[in-house]
């Protein structure tokens, strides 16, 4: 089963590529690194640990 790999910042709406530095939860909500500093890299839905997304292999 793969990520979603969600392409903008669910609290800002910044841009996120697949190569992005991104932050996801166990639920793959996503958030941009300025976000999840300024929540101290915990989702804000479930409560979780924000950590850092996997990027995708360059084709």
């Amino acid at each position: 089963m793969a990520l979603e790999m969600r392409e903008n910042c669910e609290r800002c709406e910044s841009s996120l590529g697949d190569q992005a530095l991104a932050f996801i939860c166990v639920y793959e909500c996503t958030f941009c690194t300025p976000c999840t500093e300024e929540m101290d890299h915990t989702c804000p839905n479930c409560g979780g640990e924000l950590v850092r997304r996997p990027r995708r292999l360059q084709e």
